[in-house]
């Protein structure tokens, strides 16, 4: 693209030494003409308008309707912030058109892509790049600075929206958290800058959904958001510790504070900023903006990686019953745990908090042989994942994870960082990178942040980072509205690991907390659909073998339904009130529906099979539902492709289904 320059000067006539010095001041303060760049997504219906003047700033349109209207960029780094006053050099496109084949199939076996793309070259050693997919914008930084090591300040990302719109924003108290926040309905109007916010913020602009989110985020910390004047969002960014104070091997916080957010080198890309769009709810769901836009992996080998699900301890408070020994944490149990999932063909078991003395996870609690339980697991066929709190690893990483592969272990989940400043994302990345060498896979709890790594780390299996089915233990907000909210909001980030399984429910009025007995809100149906909904490519069972084996039917159901996946299909979809969801795994697909307090229908056809005959095997709300939330019913029929169903959900209802060849 030809560039203009402007430079004025007299007509008159100018003296040799005249002309030197004006070419000389000309070449130090070359100014640029004020330019306008238009990026269409490849299907041409998203359109961002890119302007280079005393600043640089975008418009988003989305189906010829204004969504943003002059949108911000700057990044400070040392003395300078690049984007004001920009001098640009050269403005290239490209397109690009690719079909990637992920490691672990969070959502599909293969992704598309594909996408157009500009890239703004500036005088000062620096450019951003926007991309523009069918699926949304994105734009980074990247810089090629003399220096080998600088200190960025402050990075502006401020996104203004045409209108007033309403938005789900998940509401924060601070940095320190373990951004598990209540996706609550706002307006766009309301929210001041003093209204901190994890990720992701998705904004409701006449129905088209814009998720804020980002993506490969590097040796930097992570984005948070505030309000902005008028109807502007505006990232945040927790400052770069200098002090900690540990409390204790659960609780670091941060106690002096930086005026910058990051140290890192002068030659670098930067994290993507994301705006996802969805043209209807449901594409939300099946958007993988975050997944195309993180680096790809540099591990060589991955066939080690499996993905599966895991019987969980913690949740279930250890309760076992029918059995000669005293149960808890100590070896037998963990032998039980060993030959349910071995009977049932779950490929894990978890270790959960207890198994070694606090502060150091070299020395083994006395009621656990650790050598007998993993030696015991191999026999069976089962991996064991221990649990840990992350400052211990931290401290310990290799003699630990040289003893935990003596051991034979397959997996770490680390627990309570409750932070994504500078060091705690490299830490992540250490993890990961550490783990991968003893063929351990990674499951972070305490954050969000690690949903952004599964494409680099596909041996970062699943995350936390939201408020999941633990919470019933404590609190009376995992409800019905909630969980039909998550696979809108929180699972644009990636997978979560939400912790599903209960098997014992309540209704509305008949729910209570109980921390040694917990129980779901919505019924056994809606319980079931989560491991079809939720993306987790490991998944959990929450509850304990006793309560399983009670329920034999529903087991069957959890024992049956894998954890990725070769297709995704959404059925039926609207945030915060009901989704229905249908994926393939080979020839079977597995079919989920859930609900809010609101008993509804559904109509789903059945038009994504296949030509030929099939069988349903389906678990449904029972006619009792309403008021016994365990009710449910299990029946099988013959269905085609041209077979249509009405879902008959009760309050906080669910179903859930398995269709074969016949």
């Amino acid at each position: 693209m030809q560039e203009y320059w402007r430079i004025s000067y007299s007509p008159l006539k100018i003296r040799p030494l005249l002309i030197l010095a004006l070419v000389g001041l000309c070449s130090a303060r070359l100014v640029a003409v004020d330019s306008s760049h238009s990026l269409h997504s490849p299907n041409g219906a998203i359109v961002a308008d890119v302007r280079v003047s005393d600043r640089i700033c975008f418009d988003l349109t989305v189906a010829d309707m204004m969504i943003l209207k002059d949108s911000t960029l700057s990044l400070r780094i040392d003395d300078e912030t690049l984007g004001l006053s920009p001098q640009l050099r050269s403005a290239e496109t490209r397109s690009h058109d690719d079909v990637l084949h992920p490691v672990v199939r969070q959502k599909a076996a293969e992704l598309r892509d594909h996408y157009n793309e500009l890239r703004l070259e500036m005088e000062g050693g620096y450019a951003v790049v926007f991309r523009a997919y069918d699926e949304g914008v994105a734009y980074r930084w990247e810089t090629s600075l003399p220096a080998e090591e600088v200190k960025v300040f402050s990075e502006e990302v401020t996104v203004n929206f045409a209108d007033d719109f309403p938005v789900r924003y998940p509401a924060e108290e601070s940095f320190f958290s373990h951004q598990e926040p209540k996706f609550e309905p706002k307006l766009l109007g309301e929210l001041k800058a003093n209204n901190l916010a994890s990720l992701p913020a998705v904004v409701d602009a006449h129905g088209i959904k814009i998720a804020i989110a980002e993506s490969d985020v590097v040796d930097y910390p992570g984005l948070w958001l505030r309000g902005a004047e008028g109807n502007g969002i505006r990232a945040v960014f927790p400052p770069y510790p200098l002090e900690e104070e540990i409390e204790n091997d659960q609780t670091v916080r941060v106690s002096k504070e930086a005026d910058y957010i990051a140290i890192t080198s002068g030659t670098r890309t930067y994290p993507w900023r994301i705006l996802g769009v969805a043209r209807n709810d449901g594409e939300l769901i099946t958007n993988a903006l975050v997944y195309l836009l993180a680096s790809p992996t540099s591990l060589t080998d991955t066939t080690w990686i499996k993905p599966g699900k895991v019987a969980w301890d913690w949740w279930n408070a250890w309760n076992i019953g029918g059995v000669d020994f005293k149960a808890g944490i100590n070896t037998p149990t963990y032998k039980h745990y060993i030959d349910f999932a071995a009977e049932q063909g779950i490929e894990y078991i978890i270790i959960d908090a207890g198994w070694y003395v606090r502060g150091d996870l070299l020395k083994v609690s006395p009621d656990m042989d650790m050598k007998v339980i993993t030696d015991y697991a191999k026999q069976q066929n089962v991996g064991v994942i221990l649990w840990v709190a992350w400052k211990t690893l931290d401290e310990q990483m290799t003699p630990a994870l040289e003893k935990f592969a003596e051991w034979g272990v397959k997996g770490l989940k680390v627990d309570y960082m409750q932070r994504d400043d500078q060091p705690v994302m490299q830490f992540y990345e250490r993890v990961c990178r550490e783990a991968a060498k003893y063929q351990m896979l990674v499951d972070f709890h305490g954050s969000q942040r690690p949903a952004l790594m599964t494409r680099t780390w596909p041996n970062l299996i699943t995350t936390e980072g939201l408020r999941g089915n633990e919470w019933n233990k404590w609190s009376a907000d995992i409800t019905p509205e909630h969980t039909v909210t998550l696979p809108f909001t929180r699972m644009f980030l990636g997978p979560m690991d939400f912790t599903p399984g209960a098997m014992l429910h309540a209704t509305e009025k008949g729910f209570s907390q109980n921390n040694t007995r917990p129980m779901s809100q919505g019924t056994r149906c809606n319980q079931l659909a989560m491991y079809v909904i939720y993306e987790s490519p490991l998944q959990m069972l929450c509850d304990s073998p006793t309560n399983y084996r009670r329920e034999p039917e529903s087991l069957k159901f959890i024992s049956a339904v894998p954890t990725v996946w070769d297709e995704s299909r959404v059925l039926a979809a609207k945030m915060g009130d009901y989704v229905a969801m249908a994926r393939r795994s080979g020839s079977a697909w597995f079919c989920g529906a859930m609900t809010d307090w609101t008993a509804r229908e559904l109509a789903v056809d059945l038009s994504f099979l296949p030509e030929g005959e099939f069988t349903l095997e389906e678990w449904s709300d029972g006619v009792n539902a309403d008021r016994l939330a365990d009710d449910y019913c299990k029946t099988m029929r013959p269905v085609t492709n041209e077979t249509k169903l009405t879902l008959k959900l009760a309050p906080g209802g669910g179903w859930a289904a398995r269709i074969r060849k016949k």
